[in-house]
């Protein structure tokens, strides 16, 4: 992933001026740290920190048309700009970056060619013949985008929050799926996708039509020219992209570059679920497998960092993203730039755990596109910002575009959870790569329940959480902070920590107003609570909050002991220690 700031009509061309965009821009150079490029067009700037994956040599950014009239900076990938190409005979291309026919697309079509792009991007178009600007974000916020305006008059766009927060008078997050042009100054929606309204799809299950949509889905994102990976928790979901990258790996143009042996990532604690797991898929597939351990102290020490990263103070998020956070410092520093990974899966699919409460078909789909609607402030904002601090780029074939049109046909009737049929969370998925002949997965990880990532990694890892949290709150604060904070006001101890910290590295409104709140019980949307009584009583993100469902679901007696911060030390380690690696080193055919 890139990083792009832009500052639009800003009323100021003097040097000091093109001196603090510069500066602004450098607070993304974590997202592309290979090289920067910033062009300024009288009040415009245009700012761009690059992370090379294709055409590393000849791609930096702003990218132009023939004449330069157009300037673009872009943070994202265009699968499909090979076949755009063909589509301009008459342009010439300057660089063989994938995202070079934004601008000349735009020529040919004007705001009209977003939808064509197949991919991930957020973008800011600047057409000097008239002063114009335009900005995009992807269908469903996969990559991260800020606007912001100043006093001046001026429009401000951002990868993240600190590329503007502190020149802004007000700020939001760009909502995805949409476009903005300076000549409406408006936001207009260029994503409007069947499901998209909630209404009931009826198109009978073909688990060989699903298959075929995500292998694609996987292939296309096999378009690199440096070294990747894939990371593997030993879930359903990322051992599937696992299981597809390594079946159609040879052949591909990556693997003439890079070899066709496969490389495979895991994190966690010593002895967690996830670890077991993924090193038996690895196995498996024969994957060159790399397993990250870190303790609860050192997830706990990494926690600010993380919070300026991710620029949120979502409990589910935080929790979510320190471990993937520290796993992506370890990759990146094995020399690899580009991760596939599975977000996405569960919202499509009803894969939570709550969703076994789900009362029929139509709750159950208005839930899944409630989830993939607010994908962009959860798992696509951790999955982007935790990779991005360390300059590594994660694709997510499951939320391609394609393959969300044909999973969200499906009636949900075949999405159901019933365990009289055999049916468990995300059967229809786990049936289309159900392979007697020639098995995909095993058996037993193929059919494995769902584990969120924070509690995959290690139990002890939310419990040691809380304890942190307990010893930095008390209970008064707890009872004023309604008052200190009354948007969003935080209801638990661990949630007032996180928020403590995020309020001191943006303490602007409008940055508490960029982050989701209300109740939710194992990931679920407030609406979903009222599927079941008891889940008022016990409103925790953590899958084993499902209670009646989660294979190890919390003991009723812990989560209050733990709140109260009694004997917190038995949950941290407090031996501080660095993560243990235990992984061959990296090795890449040529």
């Amino acid at each position: 992933m890139c990083g792009i700031l832009a500052v639009l009509g800003c009323s100021d061309e003097s040097q000091a001026k093109r001196v603090r965009v510069l500066e602004l821009s450098r607070r993304l150079k974590h997202r592309g740290p290979d090289w920067s490029g910033l062009h300024q067009f009288g009040d415009c700037y245009l700012a761009h920190q690059r992370l090379a994956i294709i055409d590393p040599a000849s791609g930096d950014q702003p990218l132009y048309n023939e004449d330069k009239s157009i300037v673009v900076t872009v943070n994202g990938e265009i699968y499909n700009h090979e076949e755009l190409r063909k589509l301009l005979p008459n342009h010439k291309f300057r660089t063989g970056s994938d995202c070079e026919v934004i601008a000349h697309l735009y020529e040919e079509h004007g705001e009209g060619f977003v939808d064509m792009l197949d991919g991930i991007f957020s973008f800011v178009l600047l057409d000097t013949r008239d002063n114009s600007y335009l900005a995009a974000r992807d269908a469903i916020g996969i990559t991260p985008l800020y606007i912001g305006w100043g006093l001046d008059g001026s429009v401000w766009i951002s990868s993240e929050m600190k590329g503007l927060n502190d020149d802004c008078e007000h700020f939001e997050v760009f909502p995805p799926g949409h476009l903005y042009s300076s000549k409406e100054g408006s936001y207009k929606r260029w994503y409007n996708p069947p499901w998209f309204s909630e209404a009931i799809p009826s198109v009978p299950y073909d688990p060989l039509v699903l298959r075929e949509a995500f292998e694609k889905a996987v292939i296309k994102r096999l378009m690199t020219d440096v070294p990747f990976g894939v990371l593997l928790s030993g879930g359903l979901d990322s051992s599937l992209v696992a299981a597809v990258t390594a079946r159609h790996l040879a052949g591909t143009k990556a693997a003439e570059q890079w070899g066709t042996q496969l490389h495979s990532f895991c994190v966690g604690l010593e002895g967690s679920p996830d670890l077991k797991a993924a090193r038996e898929v690895a196995d498996y597939l024969g994957t060159v497998h790399h397993e990250f351990h870190f303790t609860v102290q050192d997830g706990i020490d990494a926690i600010e960092e993380v919070i300026y990263h991710i620029e949120t103070y979502d409990v589910t998020t935080i929790r979510a993203s320190t471990p993937m956070f520290l796993m992506s410092r370890k990759i990146k520093a094995l020399g690899v730039k580009m991760v596939i990974s599975g977000e996405g899966s569960d919202e499509i699919f009803g894969g939570y755990l709550y969703f076994h409460k789900a009362p029929n078909k139509e709750e159950l789909h208005k839930e899944t596109c409630r989830k993939i609607k607010a994908l962009h402030q959860y798992d696509c904002l951790r999955a982007n910002k935790a990779t991005s601090a360390w300059g590594l780029e994660a694709r997510v074939p499951f939320l391609d575009k394609e393959f969300i049109d044909v999973s969200m046909n499906i009636d949900p009737e075949s999405k159901m959870i019933k365990p009289d049929l055999g049916r468990i969370e995300k059967w229809v998925l786990r049936k289309a790569f159900d392979d007697e002949e020639n098995p995909y997965l095993p058996k037993h990880i193929l059919y494995r329940q769902k584990e969120q990532f924070s509690d995959g990694v290690g139990y002890s890892w939310i419990d040691g959480l809380k304890a942190h949290s307990a010893e930095h709150v008390s209970n008064k604060m707890m009872q004023n902070a309604k008052n200190i904070y009354p948007h969003n006001t935080p209801t638990t101890k661990e949630a007032y920590y996180y928020r403590m910290i995020f309020e001191r590295f943006f303490p602007q409104n409008s940055a508490r107003l960029t982050v989701p709140g209300g109740p939710s019980v194992a990931c679920s949307t407030a609406k979903a609570i009222e599927w079941d009584a008891q889940w008022s009583k016990n409103l925790d993100p953590s899958g084993r909050a499902a209670l009646g469902v989660h294979v190890s679901a919390y003991d009723p007696t812990v989560p209050s002991s733990i709140a109260a911060g009694t004997n917190p030390a038995l949950l941290i380690n407090k031996k501080q220690r660095m993560m243990e690696v235990k992984a061959p080193e990296l090795t890449i055919s040529s």
